[in-house]
């Protein structure tokens, strides 16, 4: 894509609102009184406009744009009710990476602005930001002292962690969850805490160095340059320092001609012949934004995923059922719960007493499966006595999460919490598209270091396996093993099973009975009808499978 020729003069933008990115702070011992601040901060108001003002919300006026979008807005933040469509094949593996776009530029042109423009105007759920500031060293305790009194620069190549952002960039384009440092520009240090970031289709990667490394350009589907004058940005960066962040005047200026300025001269201004688009005047430039926009938005068109459910549901006909399959035995105690919670004539109350007691039994039967070991211990009469104990890190007890895929899912949790002390709890919401019959997901919630533990996946009925293939992806890309994941139903299709046996061989399923078939609707016949509906007591929304389907929640 070409990129818009310059104009001879660019009309000044509106200012940049604060990033995470903050320059260090002012001369120790040097102070200045409230009162000149406030005027200092003033007088820049009066050569820069005020923040929206004067300018009307922008429509798009692109081809994509829809009349509904799946989005709420509040006075606060943007939440879009849209779900993530599936970004991996049959196989359980991605086929496509993320699309990344790399935003470069000089301190305060506006990169930050542009990048929530282009997020806003996309219409599309899981795009991520990742910022370049997140990304600085830590400094020693000499630099430090170097960035008390302006004597640092933290415009140079070296200020950044440069292997530490191509790593988080790969891992965000694999589709897995990744741990981004806070740094903390009052102590110059990264703090204890991390954000964790998941889910991109589109991550937009903004810094002054974003074009500076070749391994990190590589990584860059997209290279936008933004272009603004180097007066409007000073003024910017003198607001933005001495209005929001108590810098005095003097500081700021000695900064930015010191490293500012020569930074942007030798390193930044360089990098403008690597982008694909040049974008003039910033944010105040829609034509160029809504041109990056349509690219993408085709870009993502060609990236995107067709599932054939039809030939999902024929794939493994006739095939035998898989090892990594356990039934609970079929009891006449266990068939007789069955045939109660499978009678439509059966009342609420009696449905669920029955189904909490399979519950029960089918968790205890797939704890049998995790990994013991023969140990002794010595009883109160002193004798010993050779028995199991559990074989991992953490013995006596093994570290178990569970994971409930909403809404139905949930019902399992209370028969989990009975027989596994202190286990942690974590959520999926994953819909039905109606119109494409493509699961999506739109909600996660999960423990911190997941990885460490075996996750038990919970799910009432599991027809087409659609649900819990993207629920197990999910896991897969937090880094939990593939061979420490247990997927429990209690009711299943064969369909189901071989899905997700075939996506994920080493994936333990276990259920209390298996169905052989499902009808044109994905219901599993002979079945149990709509879990949740019946253990709930909601309406039955007709046509629908036995896989759950929830409202989306704000």
């Amino acid at each position: 894509m070409a990129a818009p020729p310059r104009p001879a003069a660019a009309a000044p933008a509106p200012p940049l609102p604060p990033t995470a990115r903050e320059a260090p702070g002012p001369p120790a011992g040097k102070s200045e009184t409230a009162c000149e601040d406030r005027s200092h901060a003033e007088s820049l108001d009066r050569l820069l406009p005020a923040v929206g003002a004067g300018r009307s919300p922008r429509r798009r006026t692109t081809s994509q744009c829809k009349s509904e979008p799946p989005l709420l807005r509040t006075s606060k933040r943007t939440i879009y009710t849209a779900g993530r469509p599936p970004w991996y094949n049959e196989h359980g593996t991605q086929s496509k990476e993320a699309f990344a776009i790399g935003l470069g530029g000089g301190s305060a042109s506006g990169k930050t602005t542009v990048a929530r423009m282009i997020i806003e105007a996309l219409d599309v759920p899981w795009v991520v930001l990742l910022s370049m500031d997140s990304f600085y060293k830590v400094l020693t305790q000499q630099q430090q002292e170097q960035a008390a009194h302006n004597n640092f620069d933290f415009d140079h190549p070296d200020a950044f962690d440069f292997d530490l952002i191509v790593s988080t960039l790969k891992k965000l384009k694999q589709g897995k969850s990744v741990k981004v440092p806070i740094y903390d520009f009052t102590t110059h240090s990264r703090k204890k805490d991390w954000k964790t970031l998941y889910g991109a289709n589109v991550i937009i990667f903004e810094g002054i160095m974003a074009f500076a490394d070749k391994t990190l350009l590589e990584l860059l589907d997209m290279k936008i340059f933004v272009d603004t004058d180097s007066d409007i940005r000073l003024v910017r960066r003198l607001r933005r320092d001495i209005g929001e962040r108590g810098r005095d005047i003097e500081g700021v200026i000695k900064q930015y001609n010191k490293f500012v300025k020569p930074a942007f001269d030798q390193y930044i201004q360089p990098t403008m012949r690597l982008a694909d688009i040049v974008v003039p005047r910033g944010s105040g430039n829609a034509v160029a934004i809504d041109l990056i926009v349509q690219h993408v938005h085709s870009q993502l068109e060609e990236r995107k995923l067709r599932w054939d459910m039809a030939a999902l549901a024929s794939a493994h006909q006739c095939h035998p059922l898989p090892r990594t399959l356990s039934v609970l035995k079929s009891t006449p105690q266990v068939r007789g719960m069955h045939t109660i919670i499978r009678d439509k004539e059966t009342s609420r109350d009696e449905f669920i007493f029955y189904s909490k007691r399979l519950m029960r039994l089918l968790i205890e039967h797939a704890l049998s499966f995790l990994p013991f070991q023969d140990c002794v211990v010595q009883t109160p009469q002193g004798q010993d006595y050779a028995g199991k104990c559990y074989a991992g890190k953490q013995p006596p007890a093994p570290q178990i999460t569970g994971v409930s895929i909403l809404r139905a899912g949930e019902t399992m949790e209370p028969a989990l919490r009975a027989v596994c002390k202190d286990v942690r709890i974590g959520t999926i919401l994953i819909q039905t598209n109606q119109l494409t019959g493509e699961p999506e997901l739109h909600y996660l919630r999960l423990p911190k270091d997941i990885s460490d533990d075996h996750v038990i996946l919970m799910d009432c009925t599991v027809s087409t396996g659609a649900a819990a293939m993207m629920a197990v992806r999910v896991l897969l890309d937090h880094d939990v093993p593939e061979d420490k994941i247990f997927l429990l139903s209690l009711l299943m299709a064969e369909m189901g099973v071989h899905s997700v046996a075939y996506a994920f061989p080493r994936v333990k399923i276990i259920t209390t009975a298996v169905d052989k078939r499902v009808n044109d609707l994905f219901r599993i016949i002979p079945g149990i009808g709509n879990f949740g509906d019946r253990y709930f007591g909601t309406d039955a929304v007709p046509d629908g499978s036995d896989e759950e389907e929830v409202a989306p929640t704000s």
